[in-house]
């Protein structure tokens, strides 16, 4: 990797709607390198669903299937049966031709607080993997986002896998984003996962924010207003209500 970059494993924020700029606000002087563009990086997802990994591949002719592509998510089977938050997130998810290049590690590694997949990793209670010189460690998702544009890797660290909680029986999620327009950053958007116990009862909840705040935003008080109850409209109208105490927008050119 070259000296003062940070690799970005596809380029989203590259290849969004809003170019490179916010990326050379945050690191004016760091280049980019994205690893996903030229084949050079690519990711499994394994047999149960829990773990999407990374691997180097200097060939890029292995045939594997680039399950960290958002396109390559949204069409897996696996993802949308057992994990249709994931799913639906990567659905709203820019365009597809950005989807076809653009991943899942790279829009957690570029820290940015519109991005749509750190919620979502927020209320599935996700871990990630960094590897560097001195081995791997791994960083619960909730200590990941440090600032806008600024995460927990180290300089001389990548993101290498993303460990996701298998969802229990009962178990459901979503992700509801409010957009100006059809591929658009969010103006504000939200994730949900919910698992019932057999009583009815919410028995884990947790819930993500997007693009309300310098980082996406874990709404606690939300999620503990729901736990132990069963999710009426009287229930789900107060976790809402501690969901929008929680955020801390800021006017921009989406609202």
């Amino acid at each position: 990797m070259l000296l003062g970059s940070r690799d970005r494993s596809g380029g989203q924020a590259h290849h969004d709607h809003r170019g490179t700029l916010p990326f050379r606000r945050s690191r004016p002087a760091a280049g980019a390198v994205s690893t996903g563009a030229s084949g050079r990086f690519r990711g499994e997802i394994s047999k149960d669903g829990s773990t999407i990994a990374y691997t180097l591949s200097y060939s890029g002719l292995e045939g594997t299937v680039e399950a960290h592509i958002h396109f390559a998510l949204e069409e897996s089977a696996l993802i949308r049966t057992r994990y249709p938050l994931l799913h639906d997130t990567c659905q709203v998810i820019a365009d597809p031709l950005v989807r076809n290049l653009a991943t899942l590690g790279g829009n957690l590694a570029h820290g940015d607080p519109a991005n749509d997949h750190p919620a979502t990793m927020l209320a599935l209670g996700a871990e990630v993997v960094a590897a560097g010189p001195k081995g791997e460690r791994r960083i619960p998702i909730t200590s990941f986002f440090t600032g806008p544009f600024a995460t927990a890797l180290k300089p001389d660290e990548i993101l290498v896998e993303i460990c996701v909680p298998i969802p229990p029986a009962r178990s459901g999620g979503a992700y509801l984003k409010l957009e100006r327009k059809v591929g658009d950053f969010a103006t504000a958007a939200v994730a949900v996962q919910l698992t019932l116990a057999a009583s009815g009862a919410c028995d884990q909840v947790g819930i993500g924010l997007t693009s309300v705040g310098l980082t996406a935003i874990k709404a606690t008080r939300a999620e503990a207003a729901l736990t132990g109850t069963r999710p009426d409209d009287a229930a789900i109208k107060r976790a809402a209500q501690l969901a929008a105490e929680a955020a801390q927008p800021s006017e921009d050119l989406r609202g």
